[in-house]
């Protein structure tokens, strides 16, 4: 396969030819890394960030490092959620330039909220996302990273630098906080 010819996409390439044309720094291959990813990825950073523009800052900077980085990606995981961590990684980190604040707290008055997940699967992708950024920042963060990317309470802790109470506690207000914005969307329990 020739990687400079104009028919190549990243569809006509394995995972390990792109990586490799990465590695050496070609930008052909960069180029089609990034268009693999970046809608995904977008996606994910605009669930942190505040704005579609710093969103788009945040998968500019993540990108750099991951070409920077690549060289030390060790194929014990999926490439995708490698570069997915970076993306986190970064958009946290933009936050830490705006202070981010946390309400540390406890769960012993918080009544665990609950909502049907089905009314949340008929909205639309935009919507949801349109909602969701109406949390405050440490609500939506934890919110992100525990519902949507799977993280458990002590390893946002260990991320965030919080404590697990104050993860949980977050977790729980955000998703407080989202059946009110919901039903004010016509959504019901």
């Amino acid at each position: 396969m020739n990687p400079k010819g104009n028919n190549t996409d990243y569809n006509q390439l394995n995972e390990d030819e792109l990586i490799d044309g990465c590695i050496k720094q070609d930008v052909h291959f960069q180029r089609l890394l990034y268009e693999k990813y970046a809608g995904k990825m977008m996606a994910v950073c605009l669930r942190y960030c505040n704005s579609r523009m710093e969103a788009e800052d945040v998968l500019q900077d993540a990108f750099i490092k991951i070409f920077d980085k690549i060289r030390g990606f060790q194929k014990r995981g999926s490439l995708e959620g490698w570069i997915k961590r970076i993306m986190i990684n970064s958009a946290l980190k933009s936050n830490d330039k705006r202070v981010r604040k946390f309400e540390p707290g406890s769960l012993d008055h918080i009544a665990e909220p609950s909502f049907d997940s089905t009314a949340v699967g008929k909205m639309e992708t935009k919507a949801l996302l349109s909602i969701i950024q109406k949390l405050p920042q440490g609500y939506r963060t934890v919110f992100n990273m525990y519902a949507i990317e799977g993280y458990s309470h002590k390893e946002i802790g260990g991320i965030l630098n919080i404590s697990e109470v104050t993860s949980r506690t977050q977790y729980s207000r955000a998703k407080k906080q989202l059946i009110k914005l919901l039903e004010e969307h016509g959504i019901e329990r």
